[in-house]
Parts: C-alpha cells; structure tokens; sequence
C-alpha cells in the first residue's frame, strides 16, 4: 500500500477543533496526504479517518468499508458534503483521535453524501449503517467537531477525567 503511516493527533490538538479548507486543487501534494490518510486509517484499524486526525487541515477524508465486511478498497472522498440523511440508530462510536473513549450515539440510519474522488471526478455515495455512521462522524472531524460535543452535559463531565488524560498525552507526544 501506498503512502505512509502518520501519527494520529489525540484529544488537544488544535488540528481537530479547526474547520477543514475546501481543496481547490488536485495536485500531486493532495495525492500524497490521501494515501498517507488510507495507510494510517489501515494500519491503525480505522473504519474512517479525517485529515485532521492526522493534523492536515484539508476537507478530505478515508474510510474503508472492510471494516464493515464490505469487500471494496479503501477510499477517500474530497470536499464530502451531505446530500441527504434518512432515519435514526443509537449505536456506539469510538474514534482514533480519543483513545478508550466509546459513547452511544445517535445518527442517521442512510446517508447520501456528495464529494470529489481522489481523480477529482465527481461521486455521490450512499451508505447505510456503520459506513453512514463513519461518513458524518468523518464529516464532524473535517468541521472542527468530536463525537464528545455530542453527548450531554452530565456524560461529558464524567469523561473530564479521561479526557484531561488524553489531552496530556498529546502534549506529551506533540512536545
């Protein structure tokens, strides 16, 4: 696999509160973060990472549907954006950038989003289930927005602790 394993920015880092730019151009720069974007999200068994995780601050993100026992590629999806969503499940979430932290959330049940694919062509997906979920939970990241922003206010409390860890590791790890 192409491009290169990249470090996974945690809880703190100023990459995932920042909304992602919309990509203008589609150049040999773009290529490169997109295949270090697969090859982490594989390699650090995600089902879906945002550019941001990975501290870019670029409106792209993978997902890979294996991971939801789809045999197809990994992919990336340039400036997503959703077209249409369609009912509702309470599943739980968990995400690379917030280690050991797993919230039952709410989220549309099909999701149709529009984007560019990594040729700049354009593509509209639908997904339904676990990659639906992945889709906007990618979505948030690439605006500014973690999956603890949508829990309630007594939940989030009791994460502070666990949260204050994660962030100080990433003080740690980013120097």
């Amino acid at each position: 696999m192409e491009g290169r394993n990249r470090r996974v920015v945690l809880y703190g880092h100023t990459a995932l509160r920042t909304r992602a730019r919309p990509v203008t151009v589609i150049d040999d720069d773009l290529r490169r973060l997109l295949a270090d974007l697969r090859r982490t999200m594989v390699e650090q068994d995600g089902l879906g990472l945002a550019a941001n995780q990975i501290g870019e601050t670029t409106r792209a993100f993978a997902i890979d549907p294996r991971g939801a026992d789809v045999d197809s590629r990994p992919y990336c999806v340039i400036n997503p954006e959703v077209v249409a969503t369609e009912g509702e499940l309470e599943r739980e979430e968990g995400c690379l950038s917030l280690p050991g932290i797993w919230e039952v959330l709410p989220r549309p049940e099909l999701v149709r989003i529009r984007g560019l694919d990594e040729t700049g062509a354009e593509v509209e997906l639908e997904a339904s289930g676990i990659i639906a979920r992945a889709f906007l939970h990618e979505l948030d990241h690439l605006n500014g927005q973690l999956l603890i922003d949508r829990v309630g206010p007594t939940r989030r409390g009791l994460l502070a602790g666990k949260l204050r860890e994660i962030e100080d590791r990433e003080r740690q790890e980013c120097g």
